[in-house]
């Protein structure tokens, strides 16, 4: 399999990205909301400690905010591919607004139970759920692809710099005045969101004439998802930190009442140790990385984590304060490497739908987990779920030595190839015709046979990749030399998006390689064969 690597450019400072007023002005509106956002998450969850809910329940807010992720993940990335994003932005965040002001209402009524808390957290997660793919998506129209690393840092700055301040905030406020505060807080921080989007002045994006259907775009997501290694890769390394870190989230409100002795104020404080150890991670692990690179942090990370977890089961303050550090340090180090390596593996075209599969993959890990760890600890006692984890935590930053990123994450060219000639035709065919099967010919000498067939099996991966399936290479039983490359499309449409839209410069250096391999170094025919439509 061929592979273009790209030199690596000179360090690029970790804050280079607010160097632009539109991605300034953004980051600093996530800052603001995501601030009251974890306020909200405070009042939820010491409302909870206060009506006397068990482990299960207190942990179920973790796992009824990041749910409807599980549900709404895909079909946001198909929308976030489909639509313009700034203006699906603007009013799936209008949305989240009315609902926390929705929240708010129910509290100083003083009618918001339990259950109606979880709801309404539900229901927030499904704002969350159907933004972050589009927010994800945008951040490489902000800033040159050499600053992503830096940008998706910052991005980690805007939620743990919010963990840094707003628990401790929020802390403060539930203990002076009540939940229903900072859920009124929490509505009023959205608009700053909705207001940065509305200054922004987003260039028009051509989607074609031939708009792709939902259900067929998230299809194709898929698809790309199964045949890309690399990524695949990226979501398993996530699963696996993100299923035992979910352990801290869920149960530290229980660890900060029960064995610290700490009322809302104090737990409000405890995250905020998190958030500050998670803005300095920021300034460190980029020079770590870079000295050591992604799987060696990824492996330290998961271990620092880990130390976090058990202080906190077990030990006295006075550690649990510095290991708090590291754990944010090590909860940012994860994220960074994670998010940036996935940024700069997907192609453009299923940037939105990659991305939603990737935090379908993180945030459905720690959904699960933290009903998971709520039960053992309902069970067994918090400090030994937070014990397990810790050691599932070990595990996973081992398990890097056997499961590693794969050595070209991050560095293939994503770039549309225009290399693909315009198929000839003798007639013009409608977008909706189909299914079309495209045979390929190549003419392939007896002593090359080996190294062609090897080179179009990764070949066979990229068409299956771009929107093809039913891919196979075949020999003609007529001549030794011919091998034929078949592989199907669902519409023309989707045939040519294939080799228009998504066809990427790293794609066309394996159909290079294979060429190299085969008289003349070019195909000798090429077929569109049209399923038949019977009257």
């Amino acid at each position: 399999m061929a592979t273009t690597t790209v030199t690596p450019a000179s360090p690029v400072s970790a804050w280079a990205p607010l160097r632009s007023r539109i991605y300034r002005t953004l980051f600093l509106a996530q800052l603001v909301s995501n601030i009251g956002l974890w306020m909200q998450t405070v009042g939820s969850q010491w409302f909870l400690v206060e009506h006397g809910s068990s482990a299960t329940v207190v942990a179920l807010v973790q796992t009824a905010s990041l749910l409807p992720t599980l549900v709404l993940a895909l079909p946001a990335g198909g929308l976030a591919d489909l639509l313009d994003r700034r203006r699906l932005l603007i009013v799936v965040t209008t949305y989240t607004a009315l609902f926390a002001a929705a929240t708010t209402y129910l509290a100083y009524a003083d009618i918001l139970s339990p259950i109606m808390l979880l709801g309404t957290t539900f229901l927030l997660g499904c704002g969350s759920a159907l933004s972050a793919p589009a927010w994800q998506a945008i951040q490489p129209e902000l800033v040159p692809a050499e600053q992503i690393p830096a940008a998706s840092a910052l991005g980690g700055v805007t939620v743990n710099g919010a963990r840094a301040i707003g628990p401790a905030l929020g802390g403060v406020i539930v203990a002076a005045t009540g939940p229903a505060a900072v859920f009124a807080l929490n509505a009023a921080s959205f608009v700053v969101i909705i207001a940065a989007l509305v200054w922004w002045r987003r260039p028009a994006e051509d989607k074609g004439v031939d708009h792709e259907r939902l259900g067929r775009s998230m299809m194709t997501g898929v698809h790309y998802m199964q045949s890309a290694p690399i990524v695949r890769r990226i979501l398993l390394r996530s699963a696996v930190f993100a299923f035992p870190a979910s352990a801290l989230w869920a149960l530290l409100p229980l660890a900060s009442s029960q064995h610290l002795g700490f009322g809302a104020s104090g737990y409000g404080m405890i995250l905020g140790v998190l958030g500050v150890g998670a803005v300095a991670g920021v300034a460190l692990f980029p020079r770590l990385r870079r000295r050591f690179g992604a799987n060696t942090m990824l492996a330290i990370s998961a271990v620092s984590y880990a130390l976090g977890v058990v202080a906190v089961a077990i030990l006295p303050i006075w550690i649990v304060v510095p290991a708090l550090l590291l754990s944010g340090a090590a909860w940012i180090g994860t994220l960074t490497t994670l998010n940036a390596s996935i940024q700069l593996s997907l192609a453009h075209w299923v940037r939105a739908r990659g991305m939603s599969i990737y935090l379908l993959v993180f945030m459905g890990s720690q959904a699960l987990g933290s009903f998971v760890w709520g039960v053992i600890a309902s069970h067994a006692g918090y400090a030994a779920a937070l014990v397990i984890s810790a050691v599932l935590l070990v595990a996973a930053g081992a398990s890097v030595a056997i499961l590693p990123l794969h050595a070209a994450t991050g560095t293939l060219p994503r770039g549309v190839s225009t290399a693909w000639p315009t198929p000839t035709v003798i007639f013009e065919p409608d977008p909706e015709d189909g299914p079309v099967v495209i045979s390929v010919t190549y003419r392939v000498a007896l002593d090359e046979q080996d190294a062609f067939d090897h080179a179009m099996s990764a070949v066979g991966i990229a068409r299956r990749r771009t929107g093809g399936y039913s891919w196979g290479l075949y020999r003609d039983s007529a001549d030794a030399e011919l091998r034929i490359e078949q592989f199907t499309a669902s519409s023309w449409a989707e045939f040519e998006r294939q080799h228009r839209d998504r066809w990427t410069d790293s794609d066309h250096a394996l159909i290079t390689d294979a060429l190299s391999h085969t008289r003349d170094g070019r195909t000798e025919r090429e077929q569109h064969v049209f399923s038949v439509r019977r009257r």
